[in-house]
């Protein structure tokens, strides 16, 4: 009996020196070899040749564990656009080593809030330690310089205490911030980015009041995809999105909201009882957006900017319900981290990170 008791003894502080000793060498050990493995490499360089998609925000203004501001960034060839800076969106593409220094223009879809209020973490991490020498590009439409002035101006005293402490080499004052590339786009489409195989193109969505807002269309080699930006139901969208692979293209569920409208009501919240009323008149309901998507002939919809929020899958089939009826392809309801890999020469979509298929 005293044996088993001393072996006890023993077996604990085996379990003890090894929880207080061995298992913190581990760790360290662990992100010495992950730092040395990732830090200054350029996980992009082996992608295969084509159209690489990373949803870097599929929320909303709603507060959503799964989904930050909206934010789909793509690496066309090797070509990196940036489309829309919501909240984190520069956080999210951090991790997965996307080359927010080099990207060649970040696309505004429009001005409200939620699409623009990462803009200047975005731009802080394409400016310091870049090669640029000029300040990053910005696209959108009428009223964009207006915004980029603003955070031009609210990042130039963090500017330079940043060049006094790196050095010009690292944080150069002359590709500091952003120039604005604004584009007046009446009705129809017009391309609004060309170079090498790379092209894009801007079209008019129905978003009002906001009477600017716009979509995308990003074409390399034979590959596409096209992205809604915020829009009510519109056949814009699939004229312009015809053929893509993959349209990504916003959704509200109607039901879900009314839901939380009654809510408001019955708990006296009359402001936000409002929101939930106005913000049905200039949304797509998931069954809008399979409408189009089917209205496009694109091989495969994946569903962004959600609200309301989806914090547990289990909603997921509420939030899709009717879809399956008027769409014949893949659905994906993304969430941060959602990855589409589309190889050129070849008609694959490579699934390679979250988000709920059907």
């Amino acid at each position: 009996m005293k044996k088993i008791g001393i072996f006890a003894l023993a077996f604990l502080a085996v379990l003890f020196i090894g929880r207080q000793v061995l298992i913190p060498k581990m760790a360290e050990r662990g992100f010495e070899r992950l730092i040395s493995e990732r830090l200054g490499a350029d996980p992009m360089a082996d992608l295969q040749d084509g159209l690489h998609v990373y949803i870097c925000g599929a929320g909303s203004p709603m507060t959503d564990p799964k989904r930050s501001g909206p934010c789909i960034a793509v690496m066309a060839g090797d070509q990196p656009l940036i489309f829309d800076a919501g909240t984190n969106g520069s956080k999210n593409l951090a991790p997965i080593g996307f080359p927010i220094d080099r990207a060649e223009g970040i696309f505004l879809t429009h001005l409200h809030s939620d699409h623009i209020d990462g803009l200047g973490q975005m731009l802080l991490g394409s400016w310091v330690n870049s090669s640029r020498v000029e300040p990053t590009p910005v696209y959108g439409p009428v009223g964009t310089a207006q915004v980029v002035d603003g955070f031009n101006m609210a990042y130039q005293i963090d500017s330079t205490y940043r060049t006094a402490h790196h050095g010009v080499d690292v944080a150069n004052p002359a590709s500091f911030g952003a120039t604005a590339k604004e584009f007046k786009l009446s009705s129809g489409s017009q391309i609004v980015y060309e170079k090498g195989d790379v092209k894009v193109t801007a079209y008019k969505v129905s978003h009002e009041p906001v009477s600017n807002a716009i979509g995308y269309r990003i074409d390399y080699k034979d590959r596409s995809i096209s992205i809604s930006g915020d829009t009510a139901f519109d056949p814009n969208i699939a004229t312009a999105s015809k053929d893509v692979d993959v349209l990504f293209h916003e959704a509200l569920n109607m039901e879900m909201v009314q839901t939380m409208e009654a809510a408001a009501k019955a708990n006296g919240a009359k402001g936000i009882e409002k929101i939930m009323f106005d913000i049905q008149d200039y949304h797509a309901s998931p069954v809008d957006a399979a409408k189009t998507a089917q209205m496009a002939n694109a091989q495969a919809l994946v569903l962004y900017h959600i609200v309301p929020m989806l914090p547990n899958d289990l909603l997921i089939p509420m939030f899709v319900k009717g879809m399956d009826a008027e769409y014949d392809g893949k659905i994906t309801v993304s969430q941060d981290g959602t990855t589409l890999h589309l190889p050129a020469g070849e008609d694959r979509i490579i699934y390679a990170e979250s988000g709920v298929n059907f």
